[in-house]
C-alpha cells in the first residue's frame, strides 16, 4: 500500500460515520489510567485527539505511514509518519489501538503477536476492521475489475483480508490475552448522489487509482457509479448502506 494515495478530504467525508466504531471500540478498553497509549493507523489524528480525553494523564501517540494524514493532524498527541509494520515503541505500551487499518496488511495475524510483546503486563490491544469484503460494494467492483477493466486492473487481489470474530479468539487467545470479539452491522443512510462511490473512493477504490493513469480515473469510476447505483438504490430518505466490522477488545 503505497504511503501517499490517501486523500484527507475524501477520507473525510463521512467522518461521523467512520468516527462511530472507533468510540464503540474504545468503550470496551477497561485500561483505567493507561501511562502510554498508541493509535496504529491514525490517519490525521482527530479520532486519536479524543484518546486524550478518555485518558488524561496519558501520553499519546499515533502513527501512520501517509504524510498527507499526518499534516492534517491535531495539538495535543504526539505524531510520527512511520510504517506499523516497522514500529517499535520507545517503552512498552499500556493500550495499542488500530482502527480500520488491518484489512491493508496481509500478514496482519504475525504483526498482532509481535504487538502483544509491545504492551505492558495487564495492557490492552483493541482494534476494528471492515467486514464487509463479500458485500456488493466490493463484489461488483472486483466483477468490473475482472472483465471490463481486466487489462488495468484484473490482477487487483480479491480475497477476504481479515478474519471473523472467532479467528481472533482463536490467535490472540493462544499468545495470552483474555479476548472480547464481536461485530456490528451498521446501516449508514448516505445523502447525495453515488454516496457509495464517494465512501469507498477514499478507502476500497484506492488500490484501483492509484494502479490507473490520472487520464483513465474518470472512466474506471463512472463505470463504479454505474454499478454501485444499481447495487445501492437511492431512497426518498438517502442511500442505505450496510457496513459490517468486527472488533477486538483483548487485554493481558
Amino acid at each position: 500500500m503505497s504511503a501517499d494515495i490517501w486523500d484527507p478530504e475524501v477520507y473525510e467525508r463521512y467522518a461521523a460515520e467512520r468516527g462511530r466504531p472507533f468510540h464503540e471500540l474504545i468503550a470496551r478498553v477497561g485500561a483505567r489510567s493507561p501511562e502510554y497509549v498508541v493509535d496504529l493507523g491514525c490517519g490525521t489524528g482527530e479520532l486519536t485527539a479524543t484518546l486524550r480525553d478518555r485518558w488524561p494523564g496519558a501520553r499519546v501517540h499515533g502513527v501512520d505511514s501517509s504524510p498527507a494524514m499526518i499534516a492534517k493532524a491535531p495539538p495535543g498527541p504526539t505524531f510520527e509518519v512511520a510504517d506499523v509494520r516497522d514500529w517499535r515503541p520507545p517503552r512498552p505500551a499500556d493500550v495499542i489501538v488500530s482502527n480500520a487499518l488491518l484489512q491493508w496488511i496481509p500478514e496482519h495475524p504475525d504483526l498482532l503477536r509481535r504487538w502483544r510483546n509491545h504492551l505492558t503486563e495487564g495492557g490492552w490491544l483493541a482494534f476494528q476492521v471492515p467486514g464487509n469484503f463479500n458485500a456488493p460494494s466490493h463484489a461488483v467492483v472486483r466483477e468490473l475489475c475482472r472483465t471490463t477493466w481486466r487489462e488495468e486492473l484484473g490482477d487487483v487481489p480479491r480475497g477476504v483480508p481479515v478474519g471473523d470474530p472467532a479467528d481472533y479468539v482463536d490467535l490472540l487467545s493462544g499468545i495470552g490475552f483474555t479476548v472480547d470479539a464481536w461485530e456490528t452491522t451498521y446501516v449508514h443512510v448516505l445523502p447525495g448522489e453515488d454516496p457509495v462511490l464517494g465512501w469507498i473512493k477514499g478507502t476500497a477504490l484506492r488500490p484501483m487509482l492509484d494502479r490507473l493513469p490520472p487520464e483513465r480515473h474518470a472512466d474506471f469510476l463512472a463505470d463504479c457509479a454505474r454499478v454501485l447505483r444499481e447495487a445501492y438504490p437511492p431512497r426518498p430518505y438517502g442511500t442505505p448502506f450496510p457496513f459490517r466490522r468486527i472488533f477486538v477488545a483483548a487485554h493481558l
